[in-house]
């Protein structure tokens, strides 16, 4: 990988990393479905010149938006909203790359060696570990939604590994589009004020919606979509990993996380998990980073 490459890289793992932090800035103002909603308003209307029909495939587009898009990032951001540990948050959506491997041994019939078993089973006792550290016990609750929100994510990945032909912003496009109007619907039937919480939240909140959705979804995404179509998945997948890394950095230093032994021998397993079966992995991306 060149360094110019390399740094372009590093700098989509910063982006990632700080999304965590201003996520949560936003849903500690707004109501989480709401947060999502208006998320996905906004990238539905920078990308509705990629609206463009796939042909053939726009059952599984509607799967797609629907695992990865209403779903996965109405459960994300709801636990992020009752959990305020970042940096728990930004470990636990590492869970995506053994949740999305396990379902393509299910759904696509890939063969898995023994050391990505040990890669799955050292990702989820990693996350289990982090549960029972006394900054984080009490919202487990929270924990368990990302963690829902990340299998979600990754059913998605698997459906979207069925096409190839579809490009990054029209995909995005076409999650956005399918997102919001039914996510506007349901947070006006179970969350309340969210009106009055939009008129009233501050430039975090609002820079929130403008990051995750611009940052992360635009640069992040189509930034590694070009990596990948010039490295292999083996060489990009593990360096994503610093993604997490710069999340709990964020997550301490600026939203002040409180960390003790549990977490970091949870985070450490995890990771180190996840590295195996990204280093074993040369066919897929990883889905892990579905932020």
């Amino acid at each position: 990988m060149t360094p110019r490459h390399f740094l372009f890289l590093i700098f989509i793992c910063v982006i990632w990393g700080f999304t965590f932090v201003a996520g949560k800035a936003s849903v500690n103002e707004l109501p989480p479905i709401f947060f999502t909603a208006l998320r996905y308003l906004l990238l539905s209307a920078v990308l509705f010149p990629f609206l463009k029909p796939v042909r053939g495939h726009m059952r599984e587009i509607f799967w797609i938006s629907l695992f990865m898009g209403s779903v996965h990032f109405s459960l994300f951001y709801g636990g992020m909203s009752l959990a305020s540990n970042v940096s728990a948050v930004a470990v636990a959506t590492q869970l995506g790359v053994p949740f999305s491997t396990i379902l393509s041994i299910i759904f696509l019939g890939e063969v898995v060696g023994w050391r990505r078993w040990v890669g799955i089973f050292l990702a989820f006792i990693g996350v289990m570990i982090i549960s029972f550290d006394p900054a984080i016990i009490d919202e487990r609750l929270g924990l368990l939604l990302v963690v829902a929100a990340v299998f979600f994510g990754a059913c998605g990945t698997i459906i979207m590994k069925r096409i190839s032909e579809t490009g990054v912003f029209q995909m995005q496009a076409w999650i956005a589009i399918f997102s919001w109007p039914p996510l506007l619907v349901v947070s006006f039937l179970f969350e309340s004020g969210q009106i009055g919480a939009l008129m009233n939240a501050s430039s975090a909140a609002l820079g929130g919606i403008f990051y995750t959705a611009l940052g992360s979804s635009l640069i992040g995404h189509a930034g590694m979509y070009y990596l990948l179509q010039r490295y292999d998945v083996s060489l990009v997948s593990p360096l994503t990993l610093l993604a997490p890394v710069f999340g709990i950095s964020f997550g301490v230093i600026i939203w002040g996380d409180q960390t003790d032994v549990p977490f970091w021998m949870g985070s450490c397993l995890t990771l180190l998990g996840v590295l195996v079966i990204a280093l074993r992995k040369r066919d897929h991306p990883q889905a892990g980073a579905n932020l």
